[in-house]
């Protein structure tokens, strides 16, 4: 008897996709709620711009990252995904009880631990259980169900805003969505491909080999390259869109959280549809240049805004938001280049590593500002980002239908 080919909306994909949504939810709410939260704990302006808790985060989310994907190929990739889900679950609750700016910074850091793991575990899971034919259309759901909640988290957000303690209630929903997800685990099984590879000798997650082997390097450094266009959009032209449309002279004041909303809800739908262009050009490649040209016109739109209404801003950020929705295509792609025994590892650290190249990113554009200004560093900015992903893009193998059943050569 043929063995029935897993649905497309099947349990995996479901959790894979509603616990990236809480991820999302909780990472884009504390850059929401950041300075109202740190004023309610009495701390003033000038300190809220010293503090560091942003980037406490950050280092957790790159420490995790590591962390997740290693146990994810040495323990298995249903265990890592539950993990995480409680980890960050917890740490979102311990948000809203937080007193200090110490407390406050612990809780980010180990936050930021347990939303690292999630996205990885998740598309590496359903990558191995979905046949090669319905594996991107599956982890594109994944990821544009996910990143909605980003969109999710600017409405409850503007829910309770009015309430200078509300911020504490949004923390507590992301951390009761998250452990509601927990009830779907029952009848998720672990992946086939990796439980065949986890009682014999095989090396797993070894993360220094990938740092071993020019191969193997090249292709883990392509694959975080090609997500740069990504952090510089959201990271910089949108989370500072305020600053630039003033620049500009656009008519009207601009509300950054407004940009990133309807940024995410483009993104949202950007992944998605990605699945489906990359099945219908059997291209994982032609797909990930459709959405980088797009991303470049948005650009190249969004530095010829002097004079426009705040919403044509607005529109520009939806055209960009889509251009960059393919996180899901990139992530799928590294885990499709590496074997079973390494695949948790990259698909886990890669887009940790990604979320990481903001820091680099603006730390190049903040050191342009003092000799070319700020719009002029910002297209400049723009240009290196692009020509570094375009290159990685260039050099990338095509990994549309490939059969990921087999053991990484170590």
């Amino acid at each position: 008897m043929e063995k029935k080919s897993p649905s497309l909306f099947n349990l995996a994909v479901i959790v894979g996709a509603l616990g990236y949504f809480v991820d999302v939810y909780d990472l884009l709410l504390f850059s929401i709620v950041r300075i109202p939260s740190l004023k309610s704990l009495g701390i003033s302006q000038e300190d809220i711009d010293k503090t560091d808790i942003l980037n406490i985060q950050m280092i957790g989310l790159l420490i995790g990252g590591i962390v997740w994907g290693i146990l994810g190929d040495k323990k298995g990739r249903l265990r890592v995904l539950f993990a995480s889900i409680i980890l960050y679950s917890l740490g979102s609750i311990a948000n809203g009880f937080v007193h200090t700016v110490g407390q406050y910074a612990v809780v980010r850091f180990v936050t930021g631990l347990g939303l690292a793991g999630e996205l990885g575990a998740g598309i590496t899971l359903v990558s191995e259980i979905m046949p090669k034919e319905k594996r991107g259309l599956a982890t594109s759901l994944v990821a544009g169900i996910g990143l909605s909640g980003a969109v999710f988290a600017y409405f409850i957000n503007v829910m309770f805003r009015d309430n200078p303690e509300g911020w504490r209630t949004c923390y507590f929903i992301g951390g009761g969505l998250g452990f509601l997800l927990l009830l779907l685990r029952v009848g998720i099984l672990e992946s086939g491909m990796y439980k065949n590879i986890h009682q014999s000798n095989v090396r797993k997650g070894d993360f220094h080999l990938l740092f071993t082997d020019g191969r193997r390097l090249k292709k883990y450094l392509t694959s975080i390259l090609i997500a740069l266009p990504n952090w510089y959009v959201i990271g910089i032209l949108i989370t500072f869109s305020n600053k630039f449309a003033s620049i500009m002279k656009v008519r009207d004041p601009v509300d950054p959280g407004k940009g990133i909303m309807v940024a995410y809800a483009a993104i949202s739908v950007g992944d998605v549809l990605i699945g489906f262009i990359s099945q219908w050009l059997k291209s994982r490649k032609l797909s990930l240049w459709v959405f980088h040209i797009i991303s470049v016109i948005g650009v190249i739109w969004f530095f010829l805004l002097q004079g426009a209404s705040s919403n044509t801003v607005y529109w520009v950020c939806v055209i960009l938001g889509f251009g960059t929705g393919f996180w899901a295509m990139f992530v799928t792609m590294a885990a499709e280049q590496f074997g079973t025994n390494m695949r948790a590892t990259v698909a886990t650290t890669v887009p940790n590593m990604a979320r990481g190249s903001l820091a680099l990113v603006a730390l190049l554009f903040k050191s342009l500002i003092p000799s070319q200004g700020y719009y002029k560093s910002g297209w400049i900015t723009g240009i290196i980002v692009f020509a570094i992903a375009f290159v990685a893009l260039a050099l990338t193998e095509e990994t549309y239908g490939k059969e990921l059943n087999y053991i990484e050569p170590l």
